[in-house]
């Protein structure tokens, strides 16, 4: 891989499509074991540029409008202010509604331009996604109004006036000149945000609202410092260990090679290829994938957060503190596909400063709370969403059930009958940035662009969903040649703006807005959907969307299946039971794959 140039797969551009598409997995996914997705290095340049940006300009920020510190030459004299802390979430938070932090860049499909977020977000027309459309008064309809607009437009403004404004002295903070936000302006946001998530989720989620609205709330009605930084850190602590807890079972483990092979930094070959049981034929897990992804990964995070919360003893703390940054930045490191990079950074100063800087032995423990009772709606905000999102994860986005790079996501694969069917997207909906296809043709052309496309797919067939959602597709296509089949997950953020990996966001509802505007044919786009693993089932619920005729049919396959077959399914498509299916239809691939396990019922 160099600086300018991609790492390709060993196949002449012009002969790859004479290729049948499983051979295609078989050496995309080879090739992305020990290169990754390939891209040249200067893309993850971009993202270190940003990264300055956004660390370089949230002290600057916050040094030059917040007097009380006493200015950029006296840093040392931020440390115990709680308000640096506050105006650096305000700071992420802005730079995460915005667009510029979590799904940007090339990392994340979006070439020309950088981000999709604001983009969309301000334009009127554009698909909006209400959790429950017509349930909720006033929040019917699948498009971006003016009210839309503006209400993103007064969210913004409500996080500039907190970033920019000085602070004010309160009782809640005795003797500090810097004081602390405005508790109105930070209830003002927590309205605006929940008011803008009735009418459209994908901006709630965008600002990454289940890591701070909760904390953001708190901090506008609490009227005691200790009980603020309290709430800081409980936030932290359930985040990291809802994190620990969703790494159990099959999926992690296959979420951590495909990873490290993308890693730019780890060029070693030998080292990628041990990653994997017997590499070129076994694709599976290694033991030490294994150890990488539950000691470095699933241990920490349900261990040191705990020693984080609880430990009297500065050392023992602050090596707990040492951990955890060094977690966090290996995370960074890798340049993981959604990109969170300044969320990952966030969490390196925010562990740091609240639980060095405000210690458990120096009255800031949990014990120090100042009404026990007040533990009890605390842990309930940040442990609810996590209990019911394991349980049900139709009910809840798995962000908000803190299951991020668990492995265990809602996932889909669309497939467009031939070119004209895809270019549909482009020429019947409002949107931003063209189909990814064409973004990427501009500049390498649409042999090599269409590679790149279908690498993406070969990366989800290294992870437990993709073997599931490919198994379905062989059942429900024809041919799967006959296809443009794509990432679920690259098609979501060109719909809506944005995506962090939750098929949710472009589930029926999406699927029907989409309809409704490029009219397709029954066949002409086919969307295979599976649900996340609830914690105590084996098995994942999957379902076929033909977008002309809805859901075609419902069904599960039990996740062990998915997860001991290789990417290419040398053995056909994984077992699965059918529970539901349309009448009448009956699936154009399922003669020559006969797997289904159990009766159907209409």
């Amino acid at each position: 891989m160099g600086f300018k140039t991609a790492d390709m797969p060993p196949v002449d551009p012009a002969q790859y499509e004479s290729m049948p598409f499983m051979e295609r997995m078989r050496m995309l996914a080879t090739h992305w074991a020990e290169y990754g997705f390939g891209s040249p290095k200067q893309n993850h340049m971009l993202y270190m540029y940003k990264l300055a940006a956004y660390v370089l300009g949230g002290i600057a920020v916050v040094g030059l409008t917040t007097p009380g510190l006493g200015g950029l030459g006296h840093l040392a004299s931020w440390w115990g202010e709680p308000i640096v802390y506050q105006k650096l979430m305000v700071w992420t938070v802005l730079f995460e509604i915005t667009g510029w932090a979590s799904s940007s860049g090339p990392l994340a499909f979006k070439f020309k331009p950088f981000i999709g977020g604001f983009l969309y977000w301000s334009r009127r027309n554009t698909l909006r996604l209400p959790p429950w459309p017509g349930k909720v008064p006033f929040t019917a309809g699948d498009h971006r109004t003016a009210f839309d607009v503006g209400l993103y437009f007064l969210i913004l403004a409500d996080l500039l006036f907190l970033l920019l404004g000085p602070g004010v002295r309160t009782d809640a903070l005795p003797g500090s000149d810097a004081g602390l936000l405005p508790q109105w302006g930070l209830l003002a946001y927590v309205g605006l945000i929940i008011v803008m998530g009735l009418r459209d989720r994908v901006v709630f989620l965008a600002a990454r609202s289940e890591q701070y609205v909760a904390v953001i709330f708190f901090f506008g009605i609490l009227s005691n410092h200790v009980d603020m930084i309290l709430v800081a850190k409980i936030a932290m602590v359930t985040i990291w260990m809802g994190a620990g807890i969703s790494k159990f079972g099959h999926h992690f483990t296959n979420v951590v090679p495909p990873m490290m092979s993308n890693t730019p930094w780890l060029t070693s070959l030998r080292f990628k290829r041990a990653l994997y049981r017997d590499f070129p034929n076994d694709l599976r897990p290694s033991k030490m994938a294994w150890a990488f992804a539950h000691i470095g990964g699933t241990v920490v995070e349900l261990v040191l957060p705990l020693v984080l919360l609880f430990s009297p003893n500065s050392t023992i703390t602050w090596l707990a503190i040492l951990g955890m940054i060094l977690f966090h930045v290996f995370i960074t490191s890798t340049f993981p596909l959604a990109v969170p990079l300044e969320w990952n950074v966030f969490f390196m100063f925010a562990t740091a400063w609240l639980f060095g800087g405000f210690s458990a032995a120096d009255g800031y423990g949990v014990g120090d709370i100042s009404s026990p009772w007040l533990l009890l709606p605390i842990v309930a905000a940040f442990v609810l969403f996590p209990i019911l999102g394991n349980l049900r994860p139709d009910l809840v986005s798995f962000l908000p059930s803190m299951r991020q790079y668990a492995g265990n996501w809602a996932s889909a694969t669309w497939a467009f009958r031939g070119d004209e069917a895809e270019d549909k997207l482009n020429k019947h909906l409002v949107k931003y940035n063209l189909n990814q296809v064409d973004q990427l043709s501009g500049a390498f052309g649409k042999e090599i662009a269409e590679i790149f496309m279908q690498k993406a797919m070969a990366w989800r067939t290294m992870h437990s969903q993709g073997r599931g959602l490919m198994s379905l597709m062989m059942r429900h296509l024809d041919r799967l040649e006959n296809y443009r089949i794509r990432e679920g997950e690259f098609v979501c953020t060109l719909l809506v703006g944005w995506q962090f990996g939750d098929a949710h966001l472009h589930n029926e509802q999406t699927i029907r807005a989409v309809q409704k505007r490029c009219a397709f044919e029954p066949g002409e786009c086919i969307i295979v959907w599976v649900e996340s693993q609830p914690i105590h089932r084996p098995t994942q619920e999957y379902k076929v969307i033909d977008a002309a005729l809805g859901v075609v049919e419902r069904g599960y396959y039990v996740v062990a299946d998915a997860v001991n077959e290789q990417p290419w399914l040398p053995n056909g498509p994984i077992p699965h039971t059918v529970t539901w299916r349309a009448p009448g239809y009956t699936p154009a691939g399922e003669h020559p794959h006969p797997v289904v396990r159990a009766s159907v019922s209409a």
